[in-house]
């Protein structure tokens, strides 16, 4: 939101407030706090809410709720396997598919007792427990590698591809990398099945990662890796890196990110799981492209915000970090961020969630340094925001976290989205449309949706909450010139619409709405069910394509669970209440009862 804009709601708020014979008070406990963990929710059956009640409504300043939304954690997870949700792999060329090469004169490397050799074109040769491996201008070679060691490394060069299979291996180097893939040619590393294989650095160098690739990093198999990187990244590739359907890749890093890499990272399979613990540090950070089309990607990060004093500027840790565009297609990632200043979801360019599950949770408040801030965000984006398919969760509980943010435009065509924040549950910089799908944006202590250009909502199923006065539950920024268009879709705003706003689909006021109460809007044959807050902005507000009936104190089975069990599709309601509405004219401008005009 604007400043300007804001301190103009403030201030007539204030006026208002002044001239009122009851001020509204803000609540006593603060149930927005994280209550517990897991992802399970009701999915409709036997969901009954309390009796209506009467009054407005949401007479607090700050709007809180119930529900798997509230309360869904991430947290590692080794053990459960990938799902099946996934899009086509994606390979940067079809030379990255292991299948597609042969690698068939194998090299074995015992770790445990390495020996010096030259065999099948490739010397082999070693300094203690380090151990290097030249392959020159051999095609083909696959090393085989086993046995452990706790003061040494591997070594590979050469000019041509090559393949690395970790057959139960242990590195840990104290002065540098444990895996030193020095070609800069395609190095497939297989996890062979049913092994483990751990690698980790010390303190004592400057290596960039305690497994680094100078060339195209591509995993495959069914073992599993755990890499510790102690000195900087835990993985770290200068060009990218691909991982596939099967493996199971365990990234810690204390010094820096986790998975870093220059030229892109695609997640088509497997599970990977990513904690990083240093200042300002990102689970996966790439300087290019990413792309998600399966797996169970999971990243927690638990550093605080600090100061670039090259950059000039204050910075948070964020679970993936792409200076371009990051795409989802299908999978499943799970993002956490605690720190101050944390974000789930950062990009420099676009967002695209076309399919899949993103689940984000960010904990921290702003950070604050030499003038500067760095803001908590679930997701945040430079460039545009497109959401078409999948489901996307976020929610921000520390000061002043937004939801979802562009900086440009932001676009929901498909799929379910519900954002629950502190700050803005969903907010873009320019113009918003949404045009499908379930959308779910619900403040704590700000506007539910929140346009600084003109906000269209063309279609899909809308459930908007605010704070209370003054904001909005669907904000566009009038003061700038831009409106409100609502030309269709199904809409539940608890606080109302902005002042000014252009009804092309007209808009209903209900009489009155209670908290903690379920209520069933029917727009021709279609039903949706949703759970009012225990707090919000007076006022409650529906529309649909043709004139809708209200129900509250309704009981819900069946029918498809959304946004946590917080609202239901087409389920089958029983009980309940007639609620009388009016017609909506004018937009509710800076929260109060009626629409100010």
């Amino acid at each position: 939101m604007q400043t300007t804009r804001k301190m103009k709601k403030i201030m007539l708020f204030m006026v208002l407030a002044a001239s009122a014979s009851v001020m509204m008070g803000c609540a006593a406990d603060d149930p927005f706090q994280e209550i517990g963990s897991g992802s399970n929710w009701n999915n409709g059956s036997d969901t009954t809410g309390g009796s209506d009640v009467g009054g407005s409504g949401g007479s607090s300043a700050t709007s809180a709720t119930t529900g798997s939304l509230a309360t869904f954690d991430v947290v590692i997870d080794r053990e459960s396997a990938e799902g099946n949700d996934s899009a086509e792999e994606y390979f940067p060329d079809a030379e990255d598919a292991l299948e597609n090469n042969e690698f068939t004169t194998e090299v074995s490397i015992d770790l445990s007792n390495p020996v010096a050799k030259t065999e099948n074109g490739v010397q082999v040769t070693v300094s203690g427990g380090h151990v290097k491996a030249n392959h020159g201008e051999t095609k083909g070679i696959c090393y085989v590698v086993s046995g452990s060691t706790a003061n040494g490394s591997l070594t590979i060069e050469g000019e041509k591809k090559y393949a690395v299979r970790l057959n139960g291996v242990s590195i840990n180097n104290p002065d540098s990398a444990a895996l030193n893939l020095l070609s800069g040619k395609r190095a497939f590393v297989v996890l062979a099945a049913g092994t483990t294989n751990t690698l980790a650095d010390g303190t004592g160098g400057s290596q960039k990662g305690a497994l680094y690739c100078k060339g195209k990093l591509l995993f495959n198999g069914t073992g599993t890796l755990n890499v510790t990187g102690n000195t900087n990244n835990g993985i770290h590739s200068a060009d990218y890196i691909v991982f596939r359907k099967g493996s199971n890749i365990y990234v810690k890093s204390t010094a820096n990110h986790g998975v870093k890499a220059n030229d892109g990272i695609y997640i088509n399979g497997g599970v990977l799981n990513v904690e990083v613990t240093a200042a300002a540090a990102k689970g996966l950070n790439c300087e290019s492209h990413i792309c998600v089309n399966g797996g169970r990607t999971t990243v927690l990060t638990t550093g605080s915000g600090t100061y670039d004093s090259d950059d000039r500027e204050a910075k948070g840790a964020a679970g993936i970090k792409a200076d371009s565009t990051l795409t989802v297609n299908g999978g499943e990632l799970w993002l956490k961020s605690t720190g101050s200043g944390g974000k789930g979801i950062n990009t420099d360019g676009d967002a695209i969630f076309n399919g899949g599950s993103v689940y984000v949770v960010t904990t921290g408040s702003q950070y604050h340094s030499n003038n500067d801030t760095a803001s908590p965000k679930g997701i945040k984006a430079d460039g545009n925001i497109s959401i078409g398919g999948g489901r996307v969760w976020v929610r921000t509980s520390g000061s002043n976290g937004e939801g979802i943010e562009t900086k440009q435009e932001m676009s929901i065509t498909g799929g379910e989205v519900a954002s629950y924040a502190y700050d803005d549950a969903i907010n873009s910089k320019s113009t918003m449309t949404i045009g499908g799908g379930y959308v779910y944006a619900h403040s704590k202590n700000n506007d539910g949706l929140d346009a600084n250009g003109n906000c269209y909502v063309n279609g899909g199923t809308v459930c908007a909450i605010c704070s209370g006065q003054p904001e909005v539950a669907i904000d566009a920024n009038t003061e700038g010139g831009y409106r409100l268009y609502v030309n269709g879709g199904t809409i539940v705003a608890v606080g109302g619409l902005e002042s000014g706003s252009q009804l092309a689909q007209t808009c209903y006021q209900a009489s009155s709405w209670s908290p903690n109460t379920w209520y069933a809007l029917t727009v021709g044959s279609s039903i949706f069910a949703f759970q009012t807050p225990s707090g919000g902005g007076s006022g409650l507000v529906v529309s649909g394509s043709s004139q809708p009936t209200l129900l509250s104190g309704v009981s819900v089975s069946g029918g498809t669970a959304v946004f946590g069990g917080l609202g239901v599709a087409d389920g089958s309601v029983s009980g309940g209440t007639a609620v009388s509405l009016s017609t909506y004219t004018g937009g509710r401008g800076m929260g109060g009862p009626g629409g100010w005009r």
